[in-house]
Formats: structure tokens, C-alpha cells, sequence
């Protein structure tokens, strides 16, 4: 089963991502994740992706496919979430032209939604370890008292510059004007679902495991 999972910046899809990764051995395919990996790899992909980034200009959508091509022919083993990838019509149609050579489907669109205050509010609030990533917020899920991760027990929680609330509704605004069209895209496809971005973590969960059966 291949999946996209789609939603604004804070709205959870790394933390899904991770659950369909542990327990139904998908693998996530963070544009991020994937550029970051290609850069420091050594391989001829990696050097072209780390002359783009060392001279600050934007990776181009055959750059990011190719990455793609080649995690996917490393392995398809339960399916794959394109977490981050498409964001424009464009790579949409790219990643279909992909998926179709490659002899892959891609089974659901599962569209996080959220109120865009209450992200705002919740995002404000959020934390980091700065050793595995887990996430912390002021209000629902605090630091523990004894200053470690309750997930790998460091101790340096960090917060993004970006997560303020200025930022934060100039990245929602992007976000919005860029993956509109993709939401009636995959609805006119029949692939797009929708599950409450912003219930608890186990209840999102829970809404995404209705989604793909």
C-alpha cells in the first residue's frame, strides 16, 4: 500500500508517519529526510543535491523524483508514505509518471485537517529533543520534570525559531496556496481522505487505520 499523507506544517504527519513505519513496516519518504541522507551519502545524486543546497538554490522537482526513484528501487517492502512530496500539481503528475513505471499504485490521499487557530496554538507550544525528535507541548504533553526524554532520556529540548505565530501563519498561507489544487486533484481521482488532524495522537491514529483497512 503506497499513501500521501498531506496537511499543514504542524499538523502531525511525522508522528503518523512513524506509527505506519513501526507497525505496518512502510517506509516514510521525507523530501527533507531524503535530501538531507542524499547530501552527506557520497553518491553521484548526493553531490548534485549538495551543489544545489551549498549554493542556496532550490532543489528542482527531477532532483527529488530521482531521490525517490531510488529509494524505491532499493526496496518496496509494505508500501511507501510520501510525506512532504508532491506540493505543486506538477510533482503530483511526476510522482504518478513515476509510480507507473516503477509497476506501483498509490492507494490513498489522507488529508490532515486542522483548525488553524488551534494549530497555531498547540504549535506555539511545542518542543523538541534535540536527540530523537520527540515532541513536547506546554499544555498537552509537557517536558518531564526531570529534565530527560521520556523517549531516549537526553536532556536538550529545543524549540524551532520558526515556530512563532507570525511564522508559523506565513507557512500555513504557503501551505494552503500551494496544496489547494492538489486537495481537488486526488478528489477528482476519488484517492483524497480526511481524518481530524488535531484529535489525540491515538485517536488520529485510530482515523488513519479506518482509512487503510
Amino acid at each position: 500500500m503506497n499513501i500521501i499523507l498531506m496537511g499543514p506544517p504542524g499538523a502531525g504527519k511525522g508522528t503518523q508517519a512513524r506509527f505506519l513505519v513501526e507497525e505496518r513496516g512502510m517506509v516514510q519518504l521525507s523530501t527533507g529526510d531524503m535530501l538531507r541522507a542524499a547530501r552527506s551519502s557520497g553518491t553521484e545524486m548526493g553531490k548534485i543535491v549538495a551543489d544545489v543546497m551549498d549554493r542556496g538554490d532550490l532543489v528542482t522537482d527531477e532532483i527529488v523524483i530521482g531521490l525517490i526513484r531510488e529509494q524505491i528501487e532499493i526496496g518496496k517492502g509494505n508500501g511507501f508514505i510520501f510525506d512532504g512530496f508532491p506540493r505543486t500539481l506538477a510533482q503530483a503528475d511526476a510522482l504518478a509518471e513515476l509510480l507507473e513505471a516503477t509497476g506501483l499504485t498509490l492507494d490513498s490521499v489522507i488529508e490532515m485537517e486542522v483548525d488553524d487557530e488551534a494549530l497555531v496554538a498547540r504549535i506555539t507550544a511545542r518542543s523538541t529533543c534535540g536527540a530523537c525528535g520527540e515532541v513536547y507541548n506546554d499544555a498537552t504533553k509537557p517536558q518531564p520534570a526531570d529534565g530527560e526524554c521520556s523517549n531516549c532520556g537526553a536532556s536538550d529540548f529545543q524549540r524551532r525559531a520558526d515556530d512563532n505565530e507570525d511564522a508559523l501563519r506565513n507557512r500555513l498561507m504557503e501551505y494552503y496556496k500551494k496544496t489547494s489544487p492538489l486537495l481537488g486533484y486526488y478528489y477528482a481521482k476519488g484517492m483524497l481522505q480526511k481524518v481530524d488532524g488535531l484529535g489525540e495522537i491515538d485517536t488520529v491514529k485510530a482515523g488513519i487505520s479506518n482509512v487503510l483497512g
